[in-house]
């Protein structure tokens, strides 16, 4: 039995009994499934089958493809074309993914501070956007070959690997920001002098 159902059955079934006031554990919310989906628009093959891996190493399940309903020409979309994957979960499997994403995955994000308590649709369900999926252990640095992020800029990634480089050889990583901090200044501020060179220089000219 997976770690978080035994616990569910032997210590928060009864403490939910208590605060419901029932003895029908029927009526004890429970977990049905979980839907894990990713949507990656329109991408090239590679990259969309390494999206793929990615998901199936997440859930430990063979992903499901989802496929476009219509064309869009602004988009540049057409029916039939695969633009996400998504797993459902149940049963042994939805448990120990439960699991993995309370105690391992969670904590790994950056300035966590809980999950929001919007996500409730009023009718049992809640939805957990997740912005990098690289926060579960599965995959590892060097798996992920890029960050699926909405909100993760391009110019990031190779200052990621620096930082990441400086965790693995033992530096600080503030130590590691702040130089790359000094380099930027410091190329600034050869930018800024090599410019009032140039102007001087063409003032001079024209005199």
């Amino acid at each position: 039995m997976a770690r978080l159902k035994d616990e569910y059955a032997s210590r928060m079934v009864p403490e939910l009994e208590k605060k419901l006031g029932t003895t029908n554990r029927m009526l004890v919310p429970r977990l049905q499934k979980i839907v894990v989906n990713m949507g990656f628009g329109i991408v090239s093959k590679d990259e969309q089958k390494t999206l793929v891996d990615d998901l199936a190493a997440i859930t430990g399940q063979k992903p499901l493809l989802c496929k476009a309903k219509k064309s869009i020409s602004n988009f540049k979309l057409r029916e039939g074309m695969v633009i996400g994957a998504k797993v459902t979960l149940r049963g042994e499997r939805m448990w120990e993914f439960a699991d993995r994403l309370i105690s391992a995955a969670l904590p790994r994000i950056r300035d966590f501070r809980g999950v929001p308590n919007k996500g409730f649709d009023g009718r049992g369900n809640y939805t957990l956007g997740i912005k990098e999926h690289t926060i579960f252990p599965e995959l590892g640095l060097r798996r992920a070959r890029q960050l699926h992020a909405g909100h993760q800029g391009a110019h990031d990634i190779p200052r990621a690997r620096r930082v990441f480089g400086a965790l693995r050889h033992g530096h600080h990583v503030r130590d590691e920001l702040h130089r790359q901090q000094g380099l930027q200044g410091a190329s600034r501020l050869h930018g800024n002098a090599v410019r009032r060179k140039e102007l001087s220089h063409g003032k001079a000219v024209s005199n």
